[in-house]
C-alpha cells in the first residue's frame, strides 16, 4: 500500500505525536469489562469488543498498549474498530486500568507472563485464530512475547503488528533525555511517580520516600524502581534483557513491524534497514510520528490502521 505521507500542517515527528494523542476521538463502545484474576493475586482489567456471540466465533485481535496507555487509548480503539470482523480485547497492563494494582510489582516493558496470560485465557476460551497488535511498549511485549514462544506461538497466533516500537530500550531511554522531548518524559513521569507514590503507602519496606525524591528521569524511574521491583539489577539490565531486538530471531509468526523514522522516542537502533527473518518484516516511514501516522485525507482511519488492516487481511 501506499507510504505514509503526513498533512503539511504536522510537519514533524513531535506534532505528528502529539495532534492525533490529543485531539483524535474514536467513537466506538466495547461489549463488557472483565476482571481477570491472576495466580499471584492481582487482576488484569479488558474491555471485549464482541462482533459474534461469543469470544470463540471468530478471530480474536489482542491489543496491547503503550506506556501509561490504556485499553480506551484511540490508537487501540482506532484500530479495533477498524477491523469489524474480529472480536478484540484490549488488555490493560497492572495499575493502568482505573484501581492501583494489589501487588508490590506493575508492569513493565518485558514483563510478557501477563500477555501470556491473556492469551492462554484466550485459548481457554476456545479462540482457535489470534491476531496481535501491539504499540510503543506494547509491541516491544509482542515481539518479546513472540521470539520466546517461538513455533510454539504458531499453533494458535497467526499474525502480528507492532507500531512505534523501542527496540533498543537502554538507547531510546537515552533518547527520551533529549530536552526536546522533555514534554512526554513530564508526563510520563508524573502518573508513574503517582503510581508509585501509593505503592509506598502499601509497601513502605521496599519503597521508601528517599527514593522516590532521587528520581529526575525515565532512567532514574527504571533504575530506581522498575529495574529492582522486577527482579533487575539496575536500568541497564532491566533493558538489555527485555529489548524485543534480541527476540526477534526467534519469531515464527508472520510480523511486521513499523517506526518512524522521525519518531521522536526511538534511537537509531531502533530503525535497523532490515531484520534477518523470514517471518519479520520491517518498514521504516520517512515521518509518522510515534503512535500517530494521522493521514492528509483523514475519514475515520489512521494510516497505521490502514496499514494493519491490510497486513492481517492479506495473504
Amino acid at each position: 500500500m501506499q507510504e505514509y505521507r503526513a498533512p503539511i500542517w504536522l510537519p514533524e515527528g513531535h506534532s505528528q505525536s502529539i495532534y492525533p494523542a490529543l485531539f483524535r476521538k474514536i467513537p466506538i463502545s466495547h461489549t463488557r469489562s472483565e476482571r481477570l484474576e491472576l495466580p499471584d493475586g492481582d487482576f488484569l482489567d479488558v474491555d471485549l469488543h464482541l462482533r459474534a456471540e461469543a469470544l470463540h466465533e471468530k478471530p480474536l485481535l489482542i491489543v496491547s498498549h503503550g506506556l501509561e496507555g490504556s485499553s480506551r487509548r484511540p490508537y487501540v480503539t482506532g484500530l479495533i474498530r477498524s477491523l469489524p470482523e474480529y472480536n478484540a480485547l484490549a488488555w490493560n497492563y497492572r495499575s493502568c486500568s482505573e484501581e492501583p494494582n494489589r501487588n508490590l510489582r506493575f508492569y513493565h516493558s518485558g514483563a510478557t507472563d501477563d500477555l501470556d496470560f491473556i492469551i492462554q485465557h484466550a485459548i481457554a476460551r476456545g479462540v482457535k485464530d489470534i491476531f496481535l497488535a501491539g504499540f510503543s511498549l506494547g509491541g516491544n511485549l509482542t515481539l518479546k512475547w513472540l521470539g520466546e514462544n517461538g513455533k510454539k506461538a504458531s499453533q494458535f497466533v497467526r499474525k502480528a503488528v507492532a507500531f512505534s516500537v523501542p527496540l533498543h530500550l537502554s538507547s531510546s531511554s537515552q533518547q527520551l533525555t533529549r530536552r526536546e522531548n522533555r514534554l512526554y518524559t513530564h508526563r510520563f513521569l508524573q502518573t508513574l511517580l503517582e503510581k508509585v507514590t501509593e505503592k509506598s503507602a502499601r509497601y513502605p519496606q521496599d519503597i521508601s520516600p528517599s527514593m522516590l525524591t532521587s528520581i529526575r528521569s525515565l532512567y532514574d524511574f527504571d533504575n530506581v524502581i522498575t529495574g529492582p521491583l522486577h527482579g533487575f539489577k539496575d536500568a541497564e539490565d532491566y533493558y538489555e534483557r527485555n529489548s524485543s531486538l534480541y527476540f526477534l530471531a526467534g519469531i515464527r509468526v508472520p510480523t511486521l513491524i513499523v517506526n518512524a523514522k522521525n519518531d521522536p522516542f526511538l534511537s537509531q537502533e531502533c530503525l535497523p534497514d532490515r531484520i534477518d527473518s523470514d517471518f519479520v518484516q520491517i518498514e521504516l516511514p520517512e515521518s509518522g510520528g510515534h503512535c500517530g501516522f494521522y493521514p492528509r485525507n483523514y475519514r475515520g482511519q489512521t494510516w497505521a490502521e490502514q496499514r494493519a488492516t491490510a497486513w492481517f487481511n492479506g495473504n
